[in-house]
């Protein structure tokens, strides 16, 4: 999990300025050795780390913290605005061109996931803004990049463009042109990647940014690879002036001084992150939301955009009007359950609820584990035992747990919880939501896919 290391020891050194009613300019000092020492071991830019602890501290010891009712969440506070600023500020999206196509040229090492991650982007615009994406091959040197890029875009329904093992600068010139031909509005570049920075990769990818004047430069490179990513970064910058950064694997980088760095270094944002090997794990960088999450303040707005995502409206409407009737059922239980799953893992959303951390999480495995059980359990019902749970007598639940490989007190236990979601949903259904819940969902309404 992202920053793991980083939100524990931040959390700690905020936890012994929480039990100090008034704080001093030593606790303050003896605070920011901590923070700093935490930031450093996240893999942070020693040179980022100093800019950083000076910018809190002079703001920390000022007398407005100092004398605040309750100084330790005023430091927390500047904490988290300092976080934020030193990541971006605010999140920065690709630049789309007045006059299509916009031609997005994708650069970086190999190894970095530039390929997959390419298309994971053009799978996000064309799901999230409408758009009609190609993906061009110009990697004529790995061996099956061509390949690879048209399984994902098959996966994801992106056409792709290739002219096998020629010229990349006539390939992108060409591929340009089929988008214009064909009606696509954005063009995704994947350029080839070398082991390490080189001329002759640096001169090959100038060619192809003489030649076909990119829309926007990415620069794609592995969270997991700490201040090489920094390093990979600044390289690429001098020689092709990017436009921003798409950082992959992050959910495998448990330091994330990659994401800490760059753009301080660089002077150019993180635009995209890669946190999953499925295609549409991919998500717009968001410095404030990330820095909520590193202090393990959680980020509910991502939540919600998550789960806006993955919920079906149509079918929450339709379990809005059963509960109203009161007539949740089994198959009902299960269908909320498949669009919880497809949120991703309960790791990844754990990490975005307020005051979960990553070591309250040693147990998720067994959670996922659960899941897995719960559903061929109900998988193993007919559906007139789904729709009707009452019937499930003893020799019922023998046949049943034969089917799905568990014991009858694993029945008997998801018949016990099913019982308990249907008391609760007769409360929400009813009006009676508890107060503070009301509070937490908002006056907008409540989460998509959840019938309250």
């Amino acid at each position: 999990m992202a920053f793991e290391g980083l939100s524990e020891k931040l959390s700690n050194a905020f936890k012994k300025l929480r039990g100090k009613g008034r704080l001093s300019e030593a606790d303050v000092k003896q605070a920011m050795r901590e923070i700093r020492l935490a930031l450093l071991e996240a893999d942070v830019s020693y040179k980022v780390v100093k800019q950083f602890i000076a910018q809190v501290t002079e703001r920390a010891v000022g007398a407005d913290v100092l004398e605040a009712l309750s100084p330790a969440q005023m430091i927390v506070k500047i904490v988290n605005e300092e976080l934020t600023a030193l990541m971006g500020g605010e999140s920065a999206k690709l630049t789309i061109a007045s006059k299509p196509p916009t031609v997005v040229m994708l650069v970086g090492l190999q190894g970095a996931g530039k390929t997959t991650n390419g298309a994971k982007l053009a799978g996000l615009m064309k799901r999230q803004s409408g758009k009609r994406p190609l993906l061009c091959a110009c990697d004529i040197y790995r061996p099956a990049a061509i390949q690879q890029l048209e399984v994902v875009g098959k996966q994801l329904d992106i056409p792709v463009f290739q002219m096998g093992q020629t010229d990349p600068v006539e390939i992108a010139k060409a591929g340009i042109q089929h988008a214009l031909d064909h009606g696509n509005d954005l063009v995704f570049l994947d350029t080839a990647g070398r082991l390490h920075v080189d001329e002759a990769l640096m001169e090959e990818l100038q060619n192809i940014k003489a030649a076909v004047n990119p829309t926007e430069i990415i620069l794609v490179v592995d969270a997991m690879i700490g201040q090489d990513a920094v390093n990979a970064a600044k390289a690429f910058d001098d020689a092709l002036d990017i436009d921003g950064v798409m950082l992959t694997k992050l959910d495998g980088d448990a330091r994330g001084g990659a994401a800490l760095s760059i753009k301080a270094v660089t002077g150019k944002p993180i635009k995209f992150v890669g946190v999953g090997e499925k295609l549409d794990q991919i998500e717009v960088f968001h410095p404030d939301r990330m820095a909520s999450r590193i202090l393990g303040m959680g980020d509910v707005l991502s939540l919600i955009e998550k789960a806006e995502q993955s919920f079906d409206q149509q079918k929450a409407l339709e379990l809005q009007e059963k509960l109203r009737k009161n007539k949740f059922t089994l198959t009902d239980f299960y269908d909320q359950m498949l669009q919880l799953k497809s949120m991703g893992s309960l790791t990844e959303i754990a990490g975005m609820i307020p005051g979960v951390k990553a070591s309250d999480l040693d147990n998720a495995t067994m959670d996922e584990k659960l899941l897995q059980r719960m559903e061929a359990i109900i998988l193993s019902m007919t559906p007139y035992e789904r729709e009707n749970p009452g019937v499930l007598n003893s020799s019922r639940k023998k046949r049943i747990a034969a089917g799905a490989g568990v014991g009858v007190v694993d029945i008997n236990r998801l018949l016990k919880q099913f019982e308990m979601l249907q008391a609760m949903t007769k409360q929400f259904a009813g009006g009676k939501m508890p107060r503070n819940m009301r509070k937490l969902m908002g006056k907008k309404g409540g989460m998509p896919g959840l019938p309250f």
